[in-house]
């Protein structure tokens, strides 16, 4: 598992996550763990979200491991392909959740800023989780980005937008996910030694 070292950055995505929600339930479970707090939750703006995402993992003493939700995933992305090297290597892995789609035709005005998605690899190890029935991002879709930024790919069945409208409050069945992350990061770190 994550030693005592390791962050967990929670990244929330458009209008944030209340304190109902799984990340908020997660940064108060998980040990160490804090968010990135942007200064409009209600209108993003890439420029400003992908800086206070680079602000927090600048300011990180430790490894950090990355836990984003729909918008959250999507400034990852945009930080990961821009992002300093420093910064970069701070990161020890990403848990990337119902990554919105915001290049689809119903879009939100407000996340059409973020379009074009970057088809960078991430530089980190990565596991998408999407759903077979989230209206901000399709199966298919979900698993085309999981393909270009070369992360591991779940798809959960009638899981919706893994958000507290789906029924995601707590999650605690997301924790296996991110256990799961944390073995591919250790497997990675084994074969490079």
């Amino acid at each position: 598992m994550a030693s005592q070292n390791t962050h967990y950055l929670i990244l929330p995505g458009w209008q944030g996550s209340p304190h109902e929600h799984w990340q908020s339930h997660w940064q108060r479970s998980l040990p160490h763990a804090s968010r990135v707090e942007q200064a409009d939750w209600n209108n993003p703006d890439p420029h400003r979200w992908v800086a206070a995402l680079e602000r927090q993992v600048a300011a990180a003493r430790g490894s950090l491991i990355l836990v984003a939700h729909s918008l959250g995933c999507i400034t990852v992305a945009r930080w990961a392909a821009q992002a300093p090297i420093s910064s970069l290597r701070k990161v020890r892995g990403a848990l990337l959740v119902a990554p919105a789609d915001v290049e689809r035709a119903n879009c939100p005005e407000p996340l059409r800023g973020f379009a074009p998605i970057p088809r960078e690899p991430l530089p980190f190890p990565s596991l998408l989780v999407g759903s077979d029935n989230d209206p901000a991002a399709s199966a298919a879709r979900a698993l085309e980005l999981a393909r270009a930024w070369d992360a591991q790919a779940v798809i959960l069945p009638g899981a919706g937008h893994i958000n507290v409208k789906s029924g995601h409050q707590r999650w605690e069945q997301g924790f296996a996910h991110i256990y799961r992350l944390q073995r591919q990061i250790e497997q990675q770190a084994r074969q490079r030694a």
